[in-house]
């Protein structure tokens, strides 16, 4: 009830006004079409959907069958996701909510031991205690119910033939499953242990081609019906294993039945005279977003751009404020009342923003105080095992969807070809902060845990399709998703451009600084200004990202931290 009254109250205000594009399952696409994805085999089968017709809602359906097989370790048919999707015949943006479930038999206390303290990191992820009901499959097939081209049995095709003919390891695959396969404990589960390692123990090396049949029976039991992780054969599956140690948890058939996808109005809020669009809670996305630029807006970046140390430290400050607000007040908002209106006013907004002095770091960033605030400071830390694909078909539509199954290989179990998420450890793993006031984010029964994902699309003064970006990184997806936005939007950058920039991170009194293409005057000078820098070598973004230009032409970006490519279709 909290939601459907927000959405009609708040989110109805940010409607875009609509530019019609006639389109149908009949008529013929009429510009460029795009796909960028974090592999080079889900990006083929997304455009073969195009090519065959499809339309970005179509082609999401393979490109997430795809990444699935081919990247576990990152997403895939037992995880959740958001996916936001801007339609050109309306002008409308909406969000679908696959975003995981707890089951019906959790409590505050689901990831502390018997003496009251918080589980450690594998403890947690590892344990039954972490599964969710997965929601990314019935998620799309509710967004292919309302606007898809193709029969929904069409587009597992790709992905099956894939399974059964095998694939080539990834560079990347086989580099985390050499480096910390067997200290995650990928090796404990019989499945996942046959299935990522050899006869001998040693994890599957690059090129080792990969079949999947269990996987492929998957899809094709997924093409007959997108609720078949949730019912019949495969449920039963799914909740054997979690009944399994360590810690066996209480999924339950009557939780996989019971669990619904969702639809939303987009968050929407204008920026430099753009509307940036995101996902609703339990997504960060639609506020952390437009909280950072609506910081922002209040200031003018100089026009060096990336080349300023004054404006990434404008950005730095932006962002931390932003976390600090998010860290309090999001969650589930059909779970507990979040004051998102409060949080994305424009007077709220402009008096964060008066806490920033140019060229000084605010001592001590803390949380404000919007109407109805009542909830404690939750600094749980998200692991970064997700991704992210943009897709623009050539009717115009868009979509950007951001899927993860939450930690590297989720929680280790695999069923039907594919590993289960632990996803529930977004959680808090205390119900209460340390002054004992209660977390908008502790478990509960059917309760979805916040998210960082943040799949973003943007749209010009004239309401049309501008841009869709978003990426992994656990809670650092904020972060590199407003870099790719700052870049583009703000600093006059191409989406590679954007993308190839340094990456940094402020979420407390701690800013990360990323090693790729740093300029090594940037940390000097933004010590010098009173911030505390750590650098890191461990970057984790995929920023995926499509621009149109104003002739229509599109321009696509790839990360190259992770082995992604953005690709037109020819």
């Amino acid at each position: 009830m909290i939601r459907s009254i927000f959405i009609l109250t708040v989110f109805s205000l940010a409607a875009c006004a609509p530019q019609p594009v006639e389109q149908s399952a009949t008529t013929k696409p009429m510009g460029p079409a795009m796909v960028a994805a974090a592999n080079s085999h889900a990006v083929e089968a997304g455009l073969e959907i195009l090519r065959n017709g499809g339309n970005a809602i179509d082609a999401s359906v393979a490109v997430q069958s795809v990444l699935g097989l081919v990247e576990p370790q990152s997403s895939g048919l037992g995880g959740g996701a958001f996916l936001v999707y801007y339609d050109a015949a309306t002008g409308k943006v909406t969000s679908f909510d696959g975003r995981e479930a707890a089951p019906s038999g959790v409590s505050a206390e689901l990831f502390l031991d018997e003496a009251g303290h918080a589980l450690g990191y594998l403890d947690a992820v590892n344990s039954g205690h972490a599964v969710g009901v997965p929601g990314a499959m019935a998620m799309l097939g509710m967004a292919h119910a309302a606007h898809g081209n193709l029969p929904w049995g069409s587009l597992f095709d790709g992905a099956t033939q894939l399974a059964e003919d095998g694939f080539a390891v990834s560079p990347r695959l086989a580099a985390l499953l050499s480096r910390f396969g067997k200290r995650v404990q990928l090796d404990q589960d019989p499945n996942a242990a046959a299935y990522f390692f050899q006869a001998d123990g040693t994890p599957l090396s690059e090129g080792f081609v990969r079949d999947n049949p269990a996987y492929a029976n998957t899809l094709r039991q997924l093409a007959k019906n997108p609720r078949a992780l949730l019912e019949g054969e495969l449920a039963e599956q799914i909740v054997n294993s979690v009944a399994n140690g360590p810690r066996p948890g209480a999924l339950s058939l009557a939780d996989l039945a019971a669990y619904q996808p969702s639809v939303h109005d987009a968050v929407c809020r204008p920026y430099r005279a753009r509307q940036i669009c995101s996902a609703p809670p339990p997504s960060s996305g639609g506020h952390a977003i437009n909280a950072i630029l609506g910081i922002l807006s209040n200031f003018e970046f100089s026009d060096q751009g990336a080349d300023d140390p004054g404006n990434w430290h404008l950005l730095i400050e932006a962002q931390r404020l932003a976390y600090a607000d998010r860290d309090r007040y999001i969650a589930d908002d059909a779970m507990v009342a979040v004051p998102l209106a409060g949080l994305l006013d424009a007077e709220y907004l402009r008096q964060r923003a008066a806490l920033i002095r140019p060229g000084t770091a605010i001592v001590n960033v803390t949380a404000g105080n919007p109407k109805g605030a009542i909830f404690g400071r939750d600094s749980t830390k998200e692991e970064k095992g997700t991704s992210h694909f943009s897709i623009v078909d050539g009717w115009g539509n868009a979509v950007a969807m951001t899927t993860t199954v939450e930690s590297i290989f989720g929680n280790k179990r695999m069923v039907g070809g594919f590993l289960l998420n632990n996803q529930l450890t977004d959680f808090a793993r205390n119900p209460v902060d340390a002054d004992g006031l209660p977390l908008a984010n502790a478990p509960a029964p059917g309760k979805r845990p916040r998210s960082s994902m943040s799949p973003t699309i943007v749209l010009d003064v004239q309401g049309q399709f501008m841009f869709a970006t978003g990426s992994p990184g656990g809670n650092s997806i904020i972060a590199y998703t407003a870099k790719s936005l700052v870049g583009v939007l703000d600093w006059g950058l191409t989406p590679q451009a954007a993308i190839d920039l340094p990456n940094v991170i402020a979420r407390g009194d701690i800013t990360q600084v990323g090693a790729r293409n740093l300029d090594p005057n940037l940390i000097p000078a933004l010590e010098q200004m009173g911030h505390v820098i750590r650098s890191t070598r461990g970057e984790g973004s995929g920023l995926y990202a499509i621009q149109r230009l104003s002739d229509g032409t599109l321009v696509g970006g790839a990360d190259p931290r992770r082995e992604g490519v953005a690709r037109e279709l020819q």
